[in-house]
């Protein structure tokens, strides 16, 4: 079991636990050519009932935009080597793994090639900044099943705090925004993926926890900008059936809105991903540009994700340290958050049609 367990408690690293000897990055893993689509949509989907016309549909925007190769592994290749060289030059000398959810290389393959490299104790950092079932609990389910098909000799894993507060996040992610050059009477729209509503009431502790810190991960953003833009936090990838609740507004939607009320700037801030992979460069860059150009006169930019930028690697390094030295401090976020999740929190929803499809694309 992993520090966490699988019952998603903590038991605040006993004495017993061998000291950190590695970094595991976990990602959502995608497809890397086109045979790979459908095996892929269809580990993402499993036990969900997702009918096979909406992965055909979803496997159409994977082969007809990107060739049958998601971005997704190249980016987590390109942020364990980035992690890797801010650990050589800075330390602490931690060798640097990684391990998908959905794709190759799988956790299980990774945890595999920490015990056989001889390590005991990997601090995980996941691709996934924010507090909700299938961002954060889940990955830790899906270690505990990897350490245990591993079996003897798996090492200990323990997930890094939530990074989402931290400023090599919020004030890369207003750089970024500022570097589209938003005009005085442009209109922020943060964008998330959408989860159902009742994943969102569950998230944290207290519940409602997703949409509370990217709420206030984007008013941190805001008040790092040169002005105090209007802005709004909007959903977008949905995947459940219409009948079930999932989070709105619909980033599409939330556009033609704007362009209803006059405004002719909008700037797209993906807050809710940590890199420019499908769900960024499909459902922004084409879907909702191909919207806006059947807006007469409203221009619609895309800021970037964190992806490697410099500051941001250097934070996650400086997690490292601050967790190998001691106890971890509390995240400076605009509302209250959590950083070592207890038992009970973000509980793993119901395979029902109310979670069905969440999370099928990265």
């Amino acid at each position: 079991m992993s520090e966490e367990g699988a019952g998603g408690g903590i038991d605040d690293r006993p004495a017993s636990q061998p000291p950190v000897d590695a970094l595991l990055l976990v990602s959502f893993g995608g497809p890397e050519g086109p045979q790979d689509v459908l095996p892929f949509l269809q580990n993402v989907t499993r036990g969900r009932d997702i009918p096979s016309a909406r992965l055909e549909e979803v496997g159409r925007h994977y082969l007809d935009t990107f060739g049958g190769v998601s971005p997704i592994n190249a980016q987590a290749r390109a942020l364990s080597a980035a992690l890797a060289a801010e650990l050589a030059a800075r330390g602490p000398d931690l060798p640097v793994y990684w391990g998908n959810r959905n794709w190759r290389p799988y956790l299980p393959e990774a945890v595999r090639q920490m015990r056989d490299d001889g390590r005991r104790h990997a601090l995980a950092v996941v691709t996934s900044a924010f507090p909700s079932y299938s961002g954060c609990r889940q990955y830790r389910e899906d270690w505990d099943r990897a350490r245990e098909e591993v079996g003897e000799g798996a090492p200990v894993i323990s997930k890094l705090r939530h990074y989402w507060a931290e400023e090599g996040f919020l004030g890369t992610m207003a750089r970024n925004v500022a570097a589209t050059r938003p005009g005085p009477r442009a209109s922020l729209v943060f964008t998330a993926h959408s989860i159902p509503r009742a994943m969102d009431a569950t998230s944290g502790p207290a519940g409602g926890a997703y949409t509370a810190t990217l709420r206030a991960a984007a008013a941190g953003i805001v008040q790092r900008l040169d002005r105090a833009y209007a802005w709004e936090l909007v959903f977008q990838s949905r995947s459940g059936p219409p009948q079930v609740p999932w989070l709105e507004p619909d980033v599409g939607d939330h556009v033609d809105a704007l362009h209803a009320q006059g405004v002719s700037e909008v700037v797209l801030v993906p807050v809710g991903f940590t890199s420019d992979h499908v769900e960024v460069l499909y459902d922004l860059d084409v879907v909702v540009q191909r919207r806006a150009r059947a807006l007469d006169g409203l221009v619609v930019k895309r800021a970037s994700t964190v992806g490697v930028a410099p500051a941001f690697v250097a934070m996650l390094r400086d997690l490292v340290v601050e967790r190998i030295e001691g106890d971890e401090l509390p995240s400076h976020g605009a509302v209250a958050t959590h950083d070592r999740c207890p038992a009970g929190c973000c509980p793993p929803p119901a395979r029902t049609a109310a979670t069905a499809g969440a999370g099928t694309r990265p």
